[in-house]
């Protein structure tokens, strides 16, 4: 599934990131690399930008973005 697919309060472990060039160069100094566990903390009310926990700190994305992250649920 896509990082944004995930519900509010949901964890999951990264297990791709896509995007070519500097995208995919910004998201991955972003700390968002494979087998990172994030949190999905809040969606703002028009549903972009959505707002993660990961490496103990939160990181605001775009829905955009985050579509080319995916990620496993946790159960």
């Amino acid at each position: 599934m896509k990082l944004y697919e995930l519900k509010i309060g949901q964890s999951g472990t990264i297990t791709a990131v896509g995007g070519t060039g500097a995208l995919r160069c910004r998201l991955l100094d972003m700390g968002l690399i494979p087998k990172t566990k994030v949190k999905l903390i809040k969606i703002a009310p028009m549903g972009d930008p959505i707002e993660i926990r990961l490496r103990g700190y939160e990181l605001t994305i775009r829905k955009d973005d985050a579509s080319e992250i995916e990620v496993e649920a946790d159960e």
